[in-house]
């Protein structure tokens, strides 16, 4: 107003209402060291309830921020986000490399050589119907089209866990609830080319993809530190024997026909006379085998052109495009595997 007091003109100086005092700054970091910020826990991928509750405990995990280069992967998110429903797979399938999928040997005539699991591009073939399968990038030898491996994880993605290299699963940017790891056991392959147990972890795998489970980790902790394909197998084979026993209970004295009959009409697959009908699990494995062989008959009859769109020849086909189908892979589970199946794990596993 004319007249008034006139305001004050700002020089562009700080004054010592914009900075804080010494005790203000030694407050702020006390409360720093107490409390948990939101920002930190989202972070660190934490909830306030999980996250160190002691001062020391607190102090000591932001000291070991200043390392998290080397301990931690260089991404916060190794995978992009997933497709949503129905164009992504609802699981994802961790696949190790060495001595899993591949093993390597070296001698003095030969140098490095490397020998693909019996099985392997079989597996990669049929499970990629189910699960969003990511795997090390040297697999791109394995599918050169490009299609049945979905992501490929590097070095990078690993952090130093104690010392050790390990795979914190935290960082996979999926639901853990629908993620399986498949990595090497003690006992693992060492080359045998008769070697069935790759080919033994698939009715355990496609069950998961069949049932669809909420949350797998139960299922993986009910196997944990048996061998997975063995047991499985086992109880398959118990279900499939009260299945038949019920399906005894129910025609005893009961006629094979129905009315539904009279009209042409059947209300269940159809089953030689005086034999069980399949189960369900059976009836969707049959629907994926033919899946499998149609996807199969499309890539040989497109080769020329897949091959242009992945830029690269097919991996594993003998030359003629025809994948090599194992003797025993469409078989019915339920006979021992080999013993030195890899094992199954929910948790972080080390590599």
């Amino acid at each position: 107003m004319p007249g008034g007091p006139e305001e004050p003109k700002r020089t562009g100086a700080r004054s010592s209402k914009d900075t804080l005092s010494s005790a203000e700054k030694r407050r702020k970091l006390m409360s720093r060291v107490i409390e948990w910020e939101a920002d930190e826990l989202k972070e660190k991928r934490l909830r306030l309830e999980d996250a160190p509750a002691t001062r020391w405990a607190r102090t000591a995990e932001r000291f070991s921020d200043l390392f998290d280069y080397f301990n931690k992967p260089a991404f916060p998110e190794l995978l992009p986000p997933p497709f949503p429903p129905p164009h992504g797979k609802p699981y994802t399938l961790v696949l190790s490399l060495d001595d899993l999928l591949i093993t390597s040997t070296w001698d003095r005539q030969h140098g490095w050589r490397t020998a693909k699991r019996p099985g392997l591009d079989y597996f990669l073939a049929y499970i990629s119907q189910f699960y969003e399968v990511t795997a090390d990038p040297i697999v791109s030898k394995l599918d050169r089209y490009n299609f049945f491996i979905s992501h490929r994880l590097y070095r990078e993605g690993t952090r130093s866990l104690n010392g050790s290299i390990a795979k914190d699963l935290s960082y996979l940017n999926r639901d853990l609830s629908k993620v399986v790891v498949l990595d090497t056991h003690p006992e693992h392959w060492k080359g045998d080319p008769n070697d069935k147990g790759l080919i033994a972890m698939i009715p355990f795998l496609e069950s998961i993809g069949i049932y669809k489970p909420a949350d797998v980790r139960p299922i993986l902790q009910a196997f944990e530190g048996k061998d997975v394909a063995l047991e499985y197998a086992k109880k398959e084979a118990e279900a499939k024997a009260r299945h038949v026993e019920e399906w005894k209970a129910k025609t005893k004295g009961v006629s094979t026909s129905s009315i539904s009959s009279l009209f042409g009409v059947s209300s269940a697959p159809a089953v030689p006379r005086g034999q069980p009908p399949p189960t369900y699990l059976e009836q969707k494995r049959k629907e994926a085998q033919h899946q499998y062989q149609e996807e199969q008959k499309y890539l040989r009859d497109n080769k020329g052109a897949t091959r242009k769109a992945a830029g690269a020849g097919a991996a594993g086909d003998g030359g003629d495009g025809k994948p090599k189908v194992p003797a025993d892979a469409t078989a019915t589970p339920g006979t021992p595997a080999t013993p030195a199946t890899p094992s199954t794990t929910p948790t972080t596993p080390t590599a």
